[in-house]
């Protein structure tokens, strides 16, 4: 089985937050994302959301301007201002995002700890293109627009899991596929490695569509600078 390294070059560390759209036990979803994790070593760091189920509903009169929120919404905004990206992945569910998954992206809008953070997704469908989560990945595109977030093209990959490329830990275990997992963490590592590409594919709107004055300013605030000091960073397979 594959395991990666961080090349010897590297500077800092890279801390990318993984989301999964599913609650399901035995998701396939979010079996790529701690596979992702087990790949990441070294200067890259990807550790898992698992307070989805957790959030409570969203209502804007429980986001006041400047007011304290539910210490889940609270942990959530922690999570994602302390990431140098978010790599998400999600099933389709009634030709859409899963409700709990949209839930959690609402509670995106408020904090404004996205605006211009780097962030790409795996669609892990297994259902033959063009159709595989399709309307998944279009609802998740136009939401993300909503919260300005840097969406990484060159990082959002369409990777076929079927369970059966899933080992008897709950992770993937297809090499073919493992490598592809490896190929999109490493476009969003380059991303984030050189500061001269931060910022510059805005998902969406040529602005946020922010709900408060004080959104914008608040976004600002907390999208920290970059640590890394070179833009070399790469994972890569050891044989």
């Amino acid at each position: 089985m594959s395991d990666l390294s961080a090349s010897p070059d590297s500077h800092g560390t890279v801390e990318i937050l993984l989301i999964s759209g599913s609650l399901r036990a035995g998701s396939v979803n979010t079996a790529v994302l701690r596979t992702a994790a087990s790949l990441a070593n070294g200067d890259v760091r990807a550790t898992l959301y698992e307070g989805v189920g957790e959030l409570p509903h969203f209502n804007p009169d429980d986001d006041p301007e400047g007011g304290p929120v539910h210490p889940a919404v609270a942990g959530l905004r922690r999570r994602l201002a302390d990431a140098d990206a978010v790599l998400l992945c999600t099933p389709e569910y009634a030709g859409a995002l899963p409700g709990s998954f949209k839930n959690l992206l609402d509670w995106t809008v408020g904090g404004g700890e996205t605006y211009g953070k780097p962030v790409a997704w795996i669609n892990a469908s297994s259902r033959p293109e063009p159709s595989g989560a399709g309307g998944a990945h279009e609802s998740l595109r136009a939401v993300l627009g909503y919260t300005g977030v840097d969406l990484v093209e060159a990082a959002c990959r369409r990777i076929s899991v079927p369970r059966s490329a899933l080992g008897p830990d709950g992770l993937v275990s297809d090499p073919a596929v493992r490598e592809q997992i490896v190929e999109a963490l490493n476009a969003l590592t380059d991303h984030v490695a050189d500061p001269s590409l931060i910022g510059t594919a805005l998902a969406g709107p040529s602005r946020p569509v922010f709900r408060r004055p004080g959104d914008l300013r608040r976004a600002l605030l907390v999208r920290r600078p970059h640590r890394l000091a070179s833009p070399s960073l790469r994972l890569r397979v050891s044989t």
